[in-house]
């Protein structure tokens, strides 16, 4: 199948251009930036917002997974603005998902996030209506359509973001996902639109393993501050000391149930795997994924 991926050359179109060829897909990638693996599929640089060079791109397309997004923390380190995130993540997603109207396209994910709950935030208000075009589209169009709410997932390879590996876990360890995780999540979606048809359009959390209990968060640290990752992690202390963890900090939970239902998506990557890489890799962090 020929599936047209935006933002094909950030961190999660590089894992998806590289698991969809390996199941005999052809991923077609638009993005501003190249790719760290530009052999996978076929590669064009240009932008949503180019209309000409969109349709050109999206023709003979059968599905589309739409990634391409400014995020959060392009808002944080100020490189982009309000104008940038409305310009990319709403007019961009409009025309992502005009186009595969003009052409008939049917099946399409759209990726949109956890922070839709700040819906007055700059970046969570422009995936409130990202979220809204992909209702209007669906309902519209008669498209199969599946979107998936994330928790940030930004990889620890990408320095952009990251100076090193414990710069990640610092962050990670406030409440995430990692991107294997997320790629997961993708491909059980790719899977799940070439087998079935549908009228109600799945919005699905996608969220990380935690060996936390309810009763655990319900009760957090009752015995004192830092009592509830002691109860997990006793053997990793110096580990969360020596990288400044902050074991009493709360991480937050979605519900992930429905996505399991549907799906069949299992998180892989937890709290236990954060310390374990700590411990054996130190700063540097586990070697880069094969792109």
């Amino acid at each position: 199948m020929k599936i047209f991926i935006s933002g094909g050359a950030g961190d999660l179109g590089v894992l998806l251009a590289r698991d969809l060829e390996s199941q005999n897909d052809l991923p077609v990638r638009l993005d501003v930036r190249s790719p760290r693996n530009p052999q996978r599929g076929e590669v064009v640089k240009g932008s949503i917002l180019d209309r000409v060079t969109l349709a050109r791109v999206m023709q003979d397309c059968e599905m589309v997974i739409h990634i391409a997004a400014w995020h959060g923390i392009h808002l944080v380190t100020g490189r982009k603005n309000a104008y940038d995130f409305w310009d990319l993540n709403v007019t961009g997603t409009f025309n992502v998902f005009e186009q595969a109207a003009q052409y008939g396209i049917k099946k399409f994910i759209y990726i949109s996030s956890t922070s839709i709950q700040d819906h007055y935030g700059v970046y969570g208000h422009t995936k409130v209506l990202g979220e809204e075009i992909t209702r209007t589209y669906q309902q519209r169009h008669g498209m199969d359509v599946i979107v998936l709410r994330p928790s940030a997932f930004i990889p620890y390879w990408n320095q952009e973001a990251y100076q090193s590996f414990d710069e990640w876990a610092r962050w990670y360890w406030k409440g995430a996902v990692h991107i294997n995780d997320v790629l997961q999540a993708v491909m059980l979606s790719v899977k799940y639109l070439k087998q079935e048809f549908f009228s109600e359009m799945p919005v699905l959390y996608i969220d990380g393993k935690y060996e936390y209990t309810p009763v655990d968060l319900d009760r957090w640290d009752a015995a004192g501050p830092g009592t509830t990752f002691k109860k997990y992690y006793q053997d990793f202390s110096d580990v969360a000391h020596q990288y400044a963890l902050d074991i009493a900090s709360k991480p937050e939970l979605f519900d992930i149930e429905p996505t399991s239902k549907i799906l069949g998506y299992q998180p892989t990557y937890s709290f236990l795997n954060v310390l374990q890489d700590l411990q054996e890799f130190g700063k540097e962090g586990p070697p880069l994924p094969d792109f």
